[in-house]
């Protein structure tokens, strides 16, 4: 660790002392190997390698395994998730199928309600028309019974209006005597 932190100071210098070139000279290749320091940069790379290398070698393993097994992991989900699709699917195929054997018997059964109701409401009707029919022929009977009533009360007042005029002692002796004949002759 110490040597990657005064590698890090160096580079760290010699970035300023390059910066401050660029600012003296504008910008510009530089082809003095010691002016540039490129010696002290290829040893600094050099010494990176080498001593980074085991340090990175063991962090790129490491990250590599964590992406290998997070790879697996998503996997594994994956099916998992495929295989609860394929069962919710399952499940919902079977739920319309089911829907639809309630709305066909729901159908069935509104049907045979339907017929059902009808029939009743005829078997009503033809209960009131017939219900309809008595009453009317029980009225009718009553009011030709009513009718009779009147005309025979009518008639009898008439004849007790008239019997008296036209019926005297001989005309009520010849009744009474006819009547006698048909009771005695019957």
């Amino acid at each position: 660790m110490d040597v990657f932190l005064k590698l890090a100071m160096s580079v760290s210098v010699l970035g300023a002392e390059t910066a401050e070139a660029a600012e003296k000279h504008g910008f510009g290749l530089n082809f003095d190997i010691f002016e540039s320091n490129l010696i002290n940069l290829s040893i600094v790379i050099a010494l990176l390698v080498y001593f980074g290398r085991n340090f990175l070698g063991k962090t790129l393993g490491d990250r590599r395994a964590a992406i290998e097994t997070a790879i697996r992991e998503a996997e594994v989900r994956r099916k998992d998730a495929a295989a609860a699709l394929a069962d919710q699917q399952q499940k919902l195929a079977q739920a319309q199928s089911e829907a639809a054997k309630i709305r066909s018997s729901a159908e069935e059964a509104a049907k045979i309600a339907r017929a059902e109701i009808l029939a009743k409401a005829e078997q009503d009707i033809q209960r009131m028309r017939e219900v309809a029919a008595q009453d009317l022929s029980s009225e009718q009977e009553r009011v030709i019974t009513e009718l009779r009533q009147r005309v025979v009360a009518l008639a009898l007042q008439q004849v007790e209006s008239e019997l008296p005029t036209r019926l005297n002692d001989d005309n009520q002796r010849q009744l009474v005597n006819r009547s006698i004949a048909m009771i005695g002759g019957s």
